[in-house]
């Protein structure tokens, strides 16, 4: 048997004749990602650990959204606030205005991380989930390693700035998609736009998100600024059938991340469209049949195969079919024989199994004989 590649054409219904162009961003880390098609559609050295500063509270929260899930904690059960907790209200940053003596609930919690984010809300967590900031945060690079997410290290439970608080966009980014897939009933907390705990916090009441009240999609997910990371965002926004997550790092400003963040989005959704390119059935190629009734077998997709695509790509796919050949008869209809493979223009080829059409059953007598004088014929010149 041998290897076989087939050249095909997969006709795609595009939108013009020329490639789409890379998405140029001023961040200095970007991670772009279709959660849609699990298409990665940027990757600015995506994979490099930099300081996350309040973006790694993302982590916070989910340790939390886990004991919540697994019963540990009640939205309703309450926490006490250490000393350690209010004093990140004197050092200026961002705070829901816990003071000692508060008893908050997690459902109080949640949206103190979230929507006013937090310091001290997240000290709270971690000292009622582990006893202690330390402990919390080893445990955060713990679950951390347990989800994927392989370039993060924490040494606190709210990003405030230390050597061993790492995040890469791409860990931030999986996080994301994570908390989104795995946690629906709680995710919905972060389109939320304002949280003033006890009144105290007016002025901090509103969620730093730039692109929850433009009426794109948008429903999360976090911000972070510190003077060492720079301004930077996990985002996500849904439209139609499509959801994109992504995260940036390294802006300049406030504004230049909001303006970024709706760039982003605004090119993630017009530059790439979802296309079926082939549909279930489809004969994609013939496979030489060796021994069988049959000289061939079509090969057909096993399921409609629905991508997304450059929406300034080619008029046509070039794509593969690719098979180990010729196939021994028996043929069952619906085995696996190979693959399609399909080369998009800037991102990663997908593929689709590709499967026998119908049966074919083994060749009698006469076909057995004539296939081996064939070979014959073919080896010695007989």
């Amino acid at each position: 048997m041998r290897l076989t590649r087939i050249l095909v054409l997969v006709a795609a219904a595009l939108l013009a004749a020329l490639p789409a162009r890379a998405f140029e961003t001023s961040a200095t880390h970007a991670w772009v990602y279709d959660m849609t098609t699990n298409t990665v559609l940027l990757d600015k050295d995506g994979e490099v650990p930099v300081p996350p500063a309040s973006m790694s509270k993302l982590m916070t929260i989910e340790m939390l959204f886990e004991a919540l899930k697994d019963g540990r904690v009640q939205p309703d059960t309450t926490f006490g606030v250490s000393a350690r907790a209010v004093s990140f209200t004197a050092a200026g940053g961002s705070t829901m205005y816990l003071q000692e003596g508060d008893r908050p609930t997690v459902d109080e919690l949640i949206r103190g991380m979230v929507v006013n984010s937090g310091n001290d809300a997240c000290t709270v967590v971690a000292e009622g989930l582990e006893g202690s900031e330390e402990e919390f945060a080893r445990k955060m690079t713990q679950r951390a390693r347990a989800l994927g997410l392989t370039a993060s290290t924490f040494a606190n439970s709210s990003g405030w700035p230390d050597p061993g608080q790492r995040m890469s966009m791409r860990d931030l980014g999986m996080l994301a998609v994570h908390l989104i897939q795995d946690y629906p009933e709680y995710y919905p907390v972060f389109a939320e736009t304002d949280y003033n705990y006890k009144n105290r916090a007016p002025a901090n009441a509103n969620n730093r998100n730039p692109l929850l009240k433009l009426g794109i999609g948008a429903d999360g997910l976090k911000t972070g600024h510190t003077e060492e990371a720079g301004y930077g965002m996990v985002g996500s926004v849904k439209q139609g059938d499509r959801r994109i997550v992504f995260a940036i790092s390294g802006l300049a400003t406030d504004t230049d991340r909001a303006q970024e963040a709706e760039r982003i989005t605004n090119w993630a959704f017009r530059q790439f469209a979802l296309k079926t390119v082939v549909k279930s059935g489809t004969e994609i190629a013939l496979a030489p049949v060796f021994l069988g009734a049959e000289d061939q077998v079509a090969l057909v997709p096993d399921r409609d195969l629905t991508l997304l695509l450059p929406a300034l790509a080619q008029d046509s796919l070039q794509a593969e079919a690719v098979f180990s050949g010729p196939i021994r008869a028996p043929v069952v209809k619906g085995a696996k024989l190979g693959q399609l493979v399909i080369h998009i223009p800037d991102l990663p080829d997908a593929t689709v199994d590709l499967v026998a059409a119908a049966d074919v059953a083994p060749g009698g007598f006469l076909k057995r004989l004539t296939t081996a004088i064939g070979e014959l014929r073919t080896r010695y010149g007989v």
